[in-house]
C-alpha cells in the first residue's frame, strides 16, 4: 500500500523535479493547455478528443478529464488515480488508452474538499507534504462514499455522445484507487464488466465488512488484480485469500504478482519500471477486449 513510510522511503531516494519532468516529456505542455474545468482543448494526440468536465453526485459537483476518439462510439472506463489524483501523467494513461479504443475518465476522488489537480507530480506530492495535505481528503473515501460515486459516475457516461451503451464500462485503479474498482463494480454490478486494480492497497481488509475482497458477490465483472511484488513481500496471503474469495464468489479474477514495486505503472512514481508497466497496460487491453465487448 502507497503509505507515509513508502513515501519516505522514496523521498530519501535522489528524486528531482527534473528527473520527474523527463518521465512525462513534452506532455506538460498539454496539460497547462487542458487543465480541470477547461473547455475543448487541442488533444495532445491524433484522433483524440479531451475536455474538463464536472457533474452532479449525491455528494458535490466531481470534476475530471475526458478523452475519447473524435469519433464513433467506444466502451467507457472509469480510471481512479493513486494518492497524488489527477495529474499529467494519469492523464497520459488516459490518452494512451482512448487512442486504442475507449472513452475514458479521469474522477478527482477529492471533489468533496478540492477541485483539480493539486500536485503536477509524485516529486510535488512527496516535497510538498501531500500526505498530510491528502489525508483528510483520503478518509472520506470509503465504501459506502466510493459506490455512491460510481452510480453517478456511469449515470454522467451513459449519457456522453460517443459512449457505446451496448457495451459493458471497465475501471481501473491504481494505489488507493485499487479498491475503488471493486467497489465501483459492485454498485453498479449491470453496466461495470471489467475491473483492474494496479498496486492497489486494502484489497484485503479482515475486520471491515465492506473489504473489496468480501463484495465480490455483488461483482459481476472480469477482474484483474496486479500486485506489487514488494507489496506481497510484506503480506504474501492477501493475493491468496483474495484468489478464494473471488473463486468462492464465481467472479474471473487473474491475480498475479508483477515484477515491480509498488508504483509501477505510473510514469512519475519513482519505482515506475517501463518493461513491467508495458506488460501492466497489455494485460489491461486484454481484460477490456474480452470483457467490454
Amino acid at each position: 500500500m502507497c503509505d507515509e513510510s513508502k513515501l519516505a522511503d522514496w523521498a530519501k531516494q535522489t528524486i528531482s523535479r527534473r528527473q520527474f519532468g523527463a518521465l512525462t516529456g513534452a506532455a506538460a505542455v498539454a496539460a497547462c493547455a487542458s487543465g480541470e474545468g477547461a473547455g475543448n482543448a487541442q488533444p495532445s494526440i491524433p484522433g483524440l478528443k479531451e475536455r474538463g468536465v464536472t457533474f452532479a453526485t449525491p455528494d458535490g459537483t466531481m470534476d475530471g478529464f475526458f478523452v475519447q476518439p473524435d469519433s464513433g462510439t467506444h466502451a467507457a472506463v472509469i480510471l481512479w488515480p493513486d494518492i497524488a489524483s489527477i495529474r499529467e501523467s494519469k492523464r497520459m494513461i488516459a490518452r494512451k488508452l482512448a487512442a486504442a479504443g475507449y472513452a475514458v475518465l479521469v474522477v478527482n476522488p477529492y471533489y468533496r474538499d478540492i477541485t483539480g489537480e493539486q500536485f503536477a507530480d509524485f516529486a510535488a506530492f512527496i516535497s510538498d507534504g501531500g500526505f498530510q495535505k491528502v489525508g483528510p481528503w483520503r478518509g472520506k473515501l470509503n465504501a459506502e462514499t466510493i459506490m455512491r460515486d460510481a452510480a453517478a459516475i456511469v449515470d454522467w457516461l451513459d449519457r456522453q455522445e460517443g459512449v457505446d451503451q451496448a457495451k459493458g464500462i471497465g475501471t481501473q485503479g491504481y494505489c488507493m484507487g485499487g479498491p475503488f474498482t471493486v467497489w465501483s463494480a459492485a454498485a453498479v454490478p449491470s453496466r461495470i464488466k471489467a475491473a483492474a486494480s494496479f498496486h492497489g492497497g486494502g484489497l484485503v481488509r479482515p475486520s471491515d465488512p465492506m473489504s473489496p475482497h468480501k463484495v465480490l458477490d455483488k461483482v459481476d465483472a472480469s477482474l484483474l488484480i496486479a500486485v506489487a511484488q514488494d507489496d506481497d513481500a510484506k503480506a504474501p496471503n492477501d493475493k491468496t485469500t483474495f484468489a478464494d474469495a473471488a473463486k468462492a464468489a464465481g467472479v474471473p479474477a487473474t491475480v498475479t504478482v508483477y515484477p515491480g514495486d509498488h508504483g509501477w505503472m505510473v510514469s512519475d512514481s519513482p519505482a515506475y519500471d517501463t518493461t513491467a508497466a508495458a506488460r501492466g497496460e497489455a494485460d489491461l487491453k486484454a481484460l477490456y477486449a474480452a470483457a467490454l465487448a
